[in-house]
C-alpha cells in the first residue's frame, strides 16, 4: 500500500503516472497519444479507457496547432470548464467559454423547445466555429455539434466528445467515432465519460502544447 504522506502534489502525480505506466503494460498507443490516455486513467482510476478511448491519428497534432494559434476552447458544462487549466490556456491566448448558463441561451431553449445544451452549442458554433469543443456531459450537445459540422456552419479544430450516461451517450460517441465528419476527435466507446475526463484530455493537450 502506497503512502502519500509527506509527498507534495507533483511527487504524488509523478508516482501515480509511474504506477499507471507499470500496470498498463504493453499497449498500442503512440508516444504522442499515451500522455492523453494516461491522464484520463489518472483522473478516473479506470483502466478501461486504455481500450475504450478512440482518437484520430492527427488529433494531438491538430490540438497543439490550434492551441498555439490561440483558438477558443468551448465546453458543454461549467464543470468541464472549471477543470481546464486556465494558466496554460491563457498562455496561448485561448479564450474559454461555456454558454449553458447564459440567460439568452435559456430563453432560446424555452422559445424553441430545445435543451439548453443544444441552444448553447448553436451559440458556440456561431461564435467559435473553428475552436476546440470539449463535451463531457450532454449527448445532445455532441449530436448538435455534429449536425452543425454536417451543415457546414461549424468546423472545429478538434472535438473532445466524452458525454456520459445511459441515454444517447454511447450513440453520440459511436457517431463521432465513425469518422464521417472528417474532423479530428478524441472520444471513447461506451457509457462512461464525464466532464472531469473531458477536462483531463484537454489538460493533457495543453501540457503537450506547452512543451518546447
Amino acid at each position: 500500500m502506497s503512502d502519500s504522506r509527506g509527498m507534495n502534489p507533483e511527487e504524488i502525480e509523478a508516482a501515480s503516472f509511474r504506477i499507471i505506466d507499470e500496470e498498463a503494460g504493453g499497449h498500442d498507443w503512440s508516444p504522442e497519444q499515451w500522455p492523453v490516455v494516461r491522464r484520463v486513467i489518472h483522473t478516473s482510476a479506470d483502466y478501461e479507457y486504455l481500450q475504450s478511448l478512440v482518437m484520430t491519428p492527427d488529433a494531438v497534432t491538430a490540438a497543439v496547432t490550434a492551441l498555439r494559434a490561440g483558438r477558443s476552447i468551448v465546453t458543454d458544462t461549467t464543470m468541464a470548464l472549471a477543470g481546464i487549466r486556465k494558466d496554460l490556456a491563457g498562455s496561448f491566448g485561448c479564450r474559454l467559454s461555456c454558454n449553458v448558463a447564459a440567460a439568452d441561451v435559456a430563453e432560446a431553449a424555452r422559445h424553441e423547445g430545445i435543451t439548453r445544451s443544444v441552444a448553447a452549442m448553436r451559440r458556440a458554433c456561431r461564435e467559435n466555429s473553428d475552436g476546440i469543443f470539449v463535451i463531457g456531459n450532454a449527448p445532445t450537445a455532441l449530436f448538435e455539434l455534429m449536425e452543425q459540422v454536417r451543415n457546414g456552419t461549424c468546423l472545429p479544430a478538434l472535438i473532445v466528445g466524452l458525454p456520459v450516461g445511459f441515454v444517447g451517450a454511447e450513440e453520440s460517441k459511436n457517431a463521432l467515432a465513425s469518422g464521417a465528419l472528417g474532423v479530428p476527435f478524441i472520444t471513447n466507446m461506451g457509457r462512461k465519460g464525464g466532464s472531469t475526463v473531458a477536462a483531463a484530455v484537454m489538460n493533457a493537450l495543453l501540457l503537450r502544447a506547452a512543451e518546447a
